[in-house]
C-alpha cells in the first residue's frame, strides 16, 4: 500500500524535472542540479527524487554518473524500440498479426515521406542508393542475406529529411521480432533486389507516384512473406 501511495508522487516529479529541463533549455550532456537542489525546489524527498531520476534513467531522459552526479540524457529511441519488440514478441507464435502493427507504420510513414524524397533526391544519393543495391545484387549472389544493406538502402534514402532515427527505431523492432521468429522478409534475394531498384529507379525519373507504388509494392512482400512465415507455409 506504501508503495501504491508512492507512485503518483514519483510521477509528478518526474515530469517536474523533465519540466525543468526543457524550461532551461537543457541539452544533452548538460548537468542537472544535485538531489539536494532538486529535493529543496521540488519540496520533496531524497528518496522522492531518487525514485524519479531512476524512472527517468529508464527512459534515458537523464544519465546518472554514479560519484559525479546526474545529467540530461540523449532521449533515445532505445525504451520504445525495447517496448514495441516485447509487446510484439509477447503475442502468440502463430498469431498472424504479430508484425503488422509495427509493419503498417513502417509502410506508412515511408509511403508518405518518399513523395518528399522524390522531389528532393540528389542524384549524389540516387548513386549512393544504387551502389547498396549493388551490394545486394552481389551478397544475394553468394547465397547471402543482407538485411544491414537493407537498413543501409532505407537509412539513405530518408536521411535528408532528419527522421533517420524514428524510422531506424521500427526497422530494429522488425528485425529483432523476425530473427526471434525465424521469419525472412521476402522470398528471395533478387525479388528483394528488384523491390529496391524499382525505387531507384523511379526517383531518378523524379517520378512520384512511380516511387510510391514501388515502396507500396516492398511493404506488400514484406507482409504477406511475415504472414505466410506465421503461419508455418513456405
Amino acid at each position: 500500500m506504501r508503495r501504491m501511495s508512492e507512485e503518483p508522487r514519483t510521477s509528478r516529479i518526474q515530469r517536474q524535472v523533465v519540466q525543468l529541463i526543457l524550461d532551461r533549455r537543457l541539452t544533452a550532456g548538460a548537468p542537472l542540479p544535485t538531489e539536494a537542489e532538486l529535493m529543496e525546489d521540488l519540496g520533496v524527498s531524497r528518496n522522492s527524487v531518487r525514485e524519479a531520476l531512476k524512472a527517468l534513467q529508464a527512459l534515458d531522459i537523464v544519465e546518472i554518473r554514479h560519484g559525479y552526479g546526474t545529467y540530461v540524457g540523449q532521449a533515445s529511441l532505445t525504451p520504445l524500440v525495447d517496448g514495441l519488440t516485447f509487446r510484439t514478441l509477447a503475442r502468440h507464435d502463430d498469431d498472424p498479426g504479430a508484425l503488422a502493427e509495427i509493419l503498417q507504420v513502417r509502410e506508412v510513414l515511408e509511403e508518405g515521406l518518399i513523395r518528399r524524397v522524390a522531389a528532393t533526391v540528389t542524384e549524389a544519393e540516387l548513386d549512393r542508393l544504387e551502389g547498396v543495391v549493388t551490394r545486394m545484387e552481389r551478397a544475394g549472389g553468394t547465397g547471402r542475406s543482407f538485411p544491414e544493406l537493407d537498413r543501409e538502402f532505407h537509412e539513405i534514402l530518408y536521411a535528408s529529411l532528419g527522421n533517420a532515427q524514428l524510422l531506424g527505431a521500427f526497422w530494429t523492432v522488425f528485425r529483432r521480432v523476425s530473427g526471434a521468429r525465424g521469419w525472412t522478409a521476402d522470398p528471395s534475394p533478387e525479388i528483394t533486389v528488384r523491390r529496391h531498384r524499382d525505387i531507384v529507379t523511379a526517383l531518378r525519373a523524379r517520378d512520384v507516384e512511380g516511387a510510391q507504388r514501388a515502396m507500396a509494392v516492398h511493404f506488400r512482400g514484406i507482409e504477406a512473406r511475415a504472414a505466410q512465415e506465421s503461419r508455418g507455409v513456405g
